[in-house]
């Protein structure tokens, strides 16, 4: 089975089917200031990262200034996913979705983040470090053509991806209603090898977003798509930064 496969939230029309000249009239002119472009789309990956900490540094002063971050950051965490679903079908908007998106996620981030720190002194730091190392080696990877995002490679990436999405949603479910205890819950070796395995889909993830990113350029789609792309990239990211939290917790607490 061949799947046509890309970071699931870049994953969709928007990447193939609004170039230039799909969606503009034979007659209209537009100029490449209008085009999405590498140089933009880095620049508001930087803005929507700024707003991201931004935000988290809020909710983590607040925190240890007294206030439970359980609320914010599942509140955050429920908005910024349907900014997420919203964009996927809408990315036009994506200029206004992408910074509400980062704001409310960073509420999210800040507050886990902040859960953490209490539990494990230290552990945000390591856990920014890792994310940070990883986001520059895969980008040194792919830059320099040392992995190449073959079909094969995106599909490979893909299946995995949905595989773990489909295995954490079934088994917050069962949680949720039954006593089982899903395997990658604790510190076990299992569940720090889960951990780890999940580390690596999400880091190859990044090599997917560069390549869709490279991809929007090439085909001169649309200036909004630079939004589109980084909202993306900051999807992933978060994902990573988040996983490499659960692994440092679970290798702390084995101590």
């Amino acid at each position: 089975m061949n799947f046509k496969s890309k970071n699931p939230f870049l994953n969709n029309k928007s990447f193939s089917s609004t170039s230039r000249t799909e969606q503009v009239h034979e007659a209209t002119v537009i100029g490449s200031e209008q085009e999405m472009t590498l140089s933009g789309t880095i620049n508001k990956t930087i803005l929507l990262f700024l707003l991201l900490t931004a935000s988290a540094m809020v909710i983590w002063w607040l925190t240890f200034n007294g206030m439970n971050p359980i609320i914010p950051a599942i509140g955050g965490a429920i908005i910024g996913l349907i900014l997420v679903v919203i964009s996927s079908f809408k990315p036009q908007y994506s200029s206004y979705l992408a910074p509400g998106y980062a704001l409310f996620e960073g509420l999210f981030i800040g507050g886990i983040s902040a859960i953490f720190e209490v539990q494990y002194p230290g552990i945000v730091i390591q856990a920014v470090g890792a994310t940070f190392v990883t986001f520059a080696v895969c980008l040194g990877l792919y830059k320099y053509q040392i992995v190449k995002v073959t079909e094969q490679f995106k599909s490979i990436v893909l299946a995995a991806t949905l595989a773990i999405a489909t295995y954490y949603l079934i088994s917050w479910l069962f949680s949720l209603f039954t006593s089982f205890q899903p395997v990658h819950y604790g510190n076990s070796l299992w569940s720090i090898g889960i951990s780890v395995f999940v580390i690596v889909i999400a880091a190859l993830n990044l090599f997917l977003d560069f390549d869709q990113i490279e991809q929007g350029v090439q085909k001169r789609m649309p200036k909004y798509m630079e939004w589109f792309g980084a909202m993306g990239l900051m999807i992933t990211l978060v994902w990573l930064y988040v996983e490499f939290l659960r692994l440092l917790s679970k290798l702390s607490s084995r101590d």
